[in-house]
């Protein structure tokens, strides 16, 4: 197992993401990537992404998309882990093609993850799709009215519920997009979602979490290096990370 833990991945959609910068050690996800589709350039970028995670002992992923947990998850299933999925969000991700207003790739990776929609980049990485029993949204106070979760197995919490949700055996993977914590303390996202819950709080979650004893990985979807206040976004993103470190 490599003895670096910390694994960069800046990129947003399959595109370079500029000023991208996150604590060292680490090591940084670069390959040659084709000049196709954004979907051919992710199932290359998270195929190198899943031997980096297969190869690392809880690994901390700093991602500029949610669509990197792709990767994460093939990582820990050619491991032979095959883990619940507990996904902190201010947003569903949830989308299809059939449901999508926007047309966004970013706005589908838990529904991928699930088996739904889109699956070249899951196939690309070398995913295989989880139950969707084993999927846990929590937060995510910004869904779509098309957006299906309600009717789907993916259990949707609040941190105050998400205690009573946790399995109660098994690994857990926590992806968490760093939009989920209040945009008053998190500044520098690409879609801020008011109202949501305090920074402490979401560590105070990621505390319980790693209580458990079973986080097997951790990622995140990152802050936009190019809007104003990243710094801040920055060291308040290192808080949740020592959380469940």
């Amino acid at each position: 197992m490599s003895p670096v833990n910390r694994i960069c991945v800046p990129y947003f959609i399959g595109e370079p993401l500029a000023g991208f910068v996150i604590p060292d050690p680490h090591v940084t996800v670069q390959p040659p990537l084709p000049s196709g589709s954004p979907q051919e350039r992710m199932g290359v970028l998270y195929r190198a992404l899943a031997d980096l995670v297969a190869a690392t002992d809880r690994p901390v992923i700093y991602a500029g998309d949610c669509l990197s947990s792709i990767g994460v998850l093939a990582g820990l299933q050619r491991r032979g882990g095959d883990p619940s999925v507990l996904w902190f969000d201010a947003h569903g991700d949830f989308h299809t093609w059939e449901t999508t207003p926007s047309r966004f790739l970013g706005g589908m990776p838990l529904a991928m993850l699930v088996g739904r929609g889109e699956q070249s980049i899951m196939v690309g990485a070398g995913a295989a799709p989880i139950d969707e029993a084993r999927a846990i949204l929590v937060d995510g106070r910004d869904l779509d009215a098309t957006e299906s979760v309600a009717a789907s197995k993916v259990r949707h919490v609040t941190l105050s519920t998400l205690e009573a949700a946790i399995p109660d055996e098994g690994n857990l993977y926590v992806h968490l997009d760093v939009d989920v914590v209040d945009p008053n303390e998190m500044p520098a996202v690409n879609y801020p979602s008011p109202g949501g819950p305090s920074l402490a709080e979401v560590a105070s979650s990621l505390a319980l979490l790693r209580s458990t004893g079973r986080v097997v990985a951790f990622s995140l979807s990152s802050w936009n290096p190019a809007l104003p206040d990243a710094d801040r976004a920055g060291a308040a993103t290192e808080v949740l990370v020592t959380s469940i470190s």
